[in-house]
């Protein structure tokens, strides 16, 4: 193919490695840059209303690109070509496709060439085939790319020297990007991920910052994006003292998987066993063991800090009391389900739930929600509309739910104190202060908490008494 692939609507890392990937099969390649209001304002000029935000993000932030390309004096028809996710189904995600067409027409584009990828088929049409090995690499490039947005994640906010793991992250991506162009070859990315490591073991952190997790779930592309489309809510999440714990691609990956392998095993037990149906059962089955021991493989290189994907079949039984999981479009039951599972396994002191203003499968979820909230009244959840205009007052909900979980993260790291016979707070900033091996990236993490804090504080415990007497004298 001779055009520059557009794509976009992922987090810069995931691009960037993907451009990797595609640029490996010979494909010229090229992200969009993160949609800002400007983009939102062009998707709602050239689109029909009533679109979710997503849609005028991402249709707006191409035809955006390609006006400014244009006034450079490059004819964009013949130099670029666009691909995206569709998909069928009640969610307004099932428009894209025809929206970006509409758009571009009127846009005056209409012979500007767009492929799509079927999420639901697995297939693709245009200038893009999409081969095993392809999908064998798209699949390691999302994955390496959640693994290193999880765990930056998780230590910037305890980073003695602010900056310092956004600073091995831009040198370490630009390796695995360079990698994944190189073939991506299974051992040369772990040779890489390995570096990471090391080079992360040379920082220094303070886990003695009492700081509340925060679990961004909701519609896929609100909860994902890092740009305007969700007023960058997990940087100013973090501004705001806090631990952000995002929802990793690879997870919605699995989801898609799994509902496959249920509409499958449904389909055989209404219409009989056929040659395509099995074969359509081992597939899915087979890609989602490769995803999910793939994700396992790049957690280990990192001593598993990185969290887990959860059991599909765990996510399914909690949602079930409460959304059936056949009800799809969207995140169909994930949005419950996350929910409970952050209750239930202690993986966020408060969840929030991201969506685009007016998204009808997010709004069915928000509804199962009620009754969630009343089975589990100690949780901590707020769920927010974004609607491009609206920064300021989401962002004061937001805070007032943060409160709240400053508040009960703090109880819970004092009652990890009492527990544990650690008499004083002090004792924990002399350990850290004086134990090089205490401000490490890979220390012990108990599960028994929540939180970081407590987390570290139970599971180093030992070491951490032995300088109560230094506080004593």
């Amino acid at each position: 193919m001779s055009k520059t692939i557009l794509f976009g609507g992922l987090t810069p890392l995931h691009e960037l490695f993907i451009k990797g990937v595609l640029e490996s099969f010979g494909y010229k390649a090229e992200f969009l840059p993160s949609p800002d209001y400007s983009s939102f304002s062009t998707g709602r000029e050239f689109c029909d209303k009533g679109m979710c935000n997503p849609t005028y993000f991402t249709v707006g932030n191409l035809i955006k690109f390609l006006k400014k390309k244009s006034l450079e004096g490059i004819n964009v028809e013949e130099k670029y070509a666009f691909i995206t996710i569709g998909a069928c189904g009640p969610c307004r995600f099932g428009m894209y496709e025809v929206q970006y067409r509409r758009a571009l027409k009127e846009a005056g584009f209409k012979d500007f060439a767009f492929y799509i990828l079927n999420q639901s088929r697995f297939s693709s049409e245009g200038g893009i085939e999409l081969t095993p090995k392809l999908i064998w690499q798209l699949l390691k490039a999302i994955i390496v790319a959640d693994i290193l947005r999880d765990i930056s994640y998780q230590l910037r906010p305890y980073e003695v020297l602010k900056g310092s793991v956004n600073k091995v992250v831009e040198k370490s991506k630009e390796d695995i990007y360079n990698a994944f162009k190189g073939g991506g070859k299974l051992k040369d990315l772990l040779k890489v991920v390995r570096n990471f490591k090391k080079e992360l073991e040379s920082l220094e952190f303070d886990y003695t910052r009492v700081k509340p997790i925060v679990s961004v779930i909701g519609e896929f592309w609100a909860h994902t994006t890092e740009s305007y489309g969700n007023y960058h809510l997990h940087k100013w999440l973090e501004e705001e003292g806090v631990e952000v714990k995002p929802e990793p691609i690879s997870g919605w990956l699995d989801y898609q998987f799994f509902m496959e392998k249920e509409k499958t095993v449904l389909e055989m037990k209404s219409k009989g066993f056929s040659k395509n149906r099995v074969k359509k059962l081992v597939g899915v089955q087979l890609l989602s063991f490769t995803l999910r021991k793939l994700y396992d493989l790049f957690r280990w290189k990192l001593s598993f800090r990185p969290n887990p994907l959860p059991s599909q079949e765990l996510l399914m039984s909690l949602a079930k009391p409460y959304y059936d999981h056949f009800v799809v479009g969207g995140e169909g039951h994930l949005e419950v389900a996350k929910h409970i599972y952050n209750i239930l396994k202690k993986k966020a002191h408060m969840t929030l739930s991201v969506k685009p203003f007016g998204c009808m499968p997010s709004t069915q979820s928000d509804g199962a929600q009620a009754k969630v909230l009343e089975d589990f009244p100690q949780t901590i959840f707020i769920s927010i509309e974004t609607s491009a205009d609206a920064e300021v007052n989401v962002k004061s909900r937001v805070q007032m739910k943060l409160f709240e979980a400053k508040k009960v993260a703090q109880e819970e790291f004092e009652r990890a104190l009492k527990k544990l016979k650690v008499e004083s707070p002090e004792t924990v900033k002399i350990a850290f202060s004086e134990n090089k091996k205490l401000r490490k990236p890979f220390v012990n993490f108990s599960k028994e908490f929540i939180g970081t804090a407590a987390r570290v504080l139970a599971g180093n415990t030992p070491e951490i008494l032995k300088y109560q007497p230094l506080l004593e004298n």
